[in-house]
Formats: C-alpha cells, sequence, structure tokens
C-alpha cells in the first residue's frame, strides 16, 4: 500500500513539474530549461541526503548515474520531438512508451503480478495514452523519424525508471545524487554545442526553479516505491502524470478538456482501484 501512495505521489508531483517546465519552456529554450530546473533540484538532493538514511554504493551510483543519462536523453528527445509540430502523436507515445518498457521488463524479472493488478496497469497505461492526447487542429502527415523520436524519448524515460529501481534500498537518495550530476554534465554539454545561453530570469526562472525543486521530489518519492513495490505495477502507476498536467491547464489556464481526456481521467480512477484491491 505504501508504494502505492509513493507512486500516486509521483505522478501527482510530476505532472506539477511538467507543468511548470512546459510554462518556462514557452518563454524559453528548452534546453536551458532543462538544464536549470536539474540544478534547481540540487537543494532538495542535499536536504534529503541530510534527511534521510543510505550509505552510498558502487552499484547505487552507478545504477543512478547511467539512469540519469537516460532520463536527460528522454527529456531532450521528447522536445525534439514536439518541436517538429506534432504533439497529438508525440505526447501520447512517449508516455505510453515510458509505461510499458519498466511495466514489460518488471514482468519478466520479477514475474507477473496477479490478475486484478495486472488488469489495473493495463489500465493505467490505456489512460496514459488518452490523457495526453492533446488538442485537434490541422491534421498533417506524420513522418517515421518523429515517431521513432517519441518511441525513444519514452524509452528514455522509461529506463530511467527501470535503472533507478534497481539502485537498492541501502543507497538511499544517493543514486539520485549521481542521476542528477549524469543529467547536468550531459544537458551542460548540449548547451556548449548549440552555444545557447542558460539564464533565465524572472517569471521563466521561478517556472524552472519550480519545476526543477518538483521534479527531483517526485524522484525521491518514486525512489521509495520501486523499492517497496513491484515495478510492473509502481512504473505504470507513476506514469499518470499526464492527468495531473490536464488537471492543472483546465484550472489554471482554464483550458477545455477534451472527452477522450475525460475518459483516461476515468480510467486511471479505474487503474488505482484495481491495483490497490
Amino acid at each position: 500500500m505504501f508504494s502505492l501512495l509513493f507512486a500516486v505521489t509521483t505522478a501527482t508531483v510530476w505532472g506539477t513539474a511538467d507543468f511548470c517546465g512546459g510554462k518556462a519552456s514557452q518563454r524559453a529554450p528548452a534546453l536551458a530549461v532543462s538544464v536549470l530546473s536539474k540544478l534547481a533540484g540540487l537543494p532538495v538532493l542535499a536536504l534529503g541526503l541530510v534527511l534521510t538514511a543510505g550509505t552510498p554504493t558502487r552499484a547505487g551510483l552507478g545504477w543512478g548515474a547511467v539512469a540519469g543519462l537516460f532520463g536527460m536523453s528522454g527529456v531532450i528527445l521528447l522536445y525534439r520531438g514536439l518541436a517538429a509540430g506534432a504533439m497529438t502523436v508525440v505526447a501520447p507515445v512517449t508516455a505510453v512508451t515510458s509505461a510499458l518498457v519498466p511495466f514489460l521488463i518488471g514482468i519478466a524479472v520479477d514475474g507477473a503480478p496477479g490478475p486484478m493488478a495486472m488488469i489495473g496497469a493495463a489500465c493505467a497505461i490505456g489512460a496514459i495514452a488518452l490523457v495526453s492526447t492533446g488538442a485537434g487542429g490541422a491534421r498533417k502527415p506524420v513522418g517515421a523519424a518523429v515517431v521513432g523520436l517519441a518511441l525513444a524519448a519514452g524509452a528514455g524515460f522509461g529506463l530511467f525508471m527501470t535503472l533507478l529501481s534497481r539502485a537498492g534500498a541501502d543507497a538511499g537518495l544517493w543514486p539520485l545524487m549521481t542521476s542528477q550530476l549524469s543529467a547536468l554534465c550531459l544537458g551542460w554539454l548540449l548547451l556548449r554545442r548549440a552555444r545557447t545561453a542558460p539564464w533565465l530570469a524572472g517569471t521563466t526562472l521561478r517556472w524552472a526553479m519550480a519545476a526543477g525543486a518538483l521534479d527531483f521530489t517526485a524522484n525521491i518519492a518514486y525512489l521509495f516505491a520501486a523499492r517497496d513495490g513491484a515495478l510492473s505495477i509502481v512504473a505504470p502507476i507513476a506514469s499518470l502524470y499526464p492527468a495531473t498536467t490536464v488537471l492543472l491547464a483546465l484550472a489554471v489556464d482554464r483550458e477545455r478538456i477534451r472527452p477522450l481526456q475525460l475518459v483516461g481521467l476515468g480510467l486511471a480512477a479505474a487503474a488505482l482501484v484495481l491495483v490497490a484491491s
């Protein structure tokens, strides 16, 4: 039950972080926002290391470092896909892939959970696809390259969740330290290559800082969820974060919710009930 609560917390906080990051990315280059948001997570990391127990291990630090590279790569590939103007394809493909990868790996490595939990996990993956559908509009052909970017981005996020779950309970939050540092190194190298200024100001900076602090808080919650629960269940529930983003857009920006998204929210609620039963 605690793993489910942590997974739901992860989805809620990740979705809020994505909402804040989206606000910042509307005003500044996405890569700069990503790097500065990673920097904003460092104070949360320092506080977490002080307040929680754990001993850094070579394996835990290694799993965290590799996970961070995959996670940051997922962010970069996602933004490249979204820049192609095919959000209604890129968003759901990325979200579903990010849930399917740890779901399938979890079953292969740890075995399948009970039938009700399996149905709940499947409902969660379906809910992610429906909730992630963006606004309609003019339809234009989507090339294989864009779909490939979305699949690669989702795989990056899914491997981030999978690898982080293997870091071991004894390592505490130390795997998140190497995860954050490796992501920062990759982001900084790409910033230098793109010759993009990493500095933000005003409202944009505040949105980016909020996104980074919330994202890292969600990473902590996910780490706790993955240590106590089955990866094939925890990952799909944690991946329901698009539902939070949609609800925030509805409440804050007064965006209209599509019927498919409403069905997705209902399916997400059903998934939680089935997994918890």
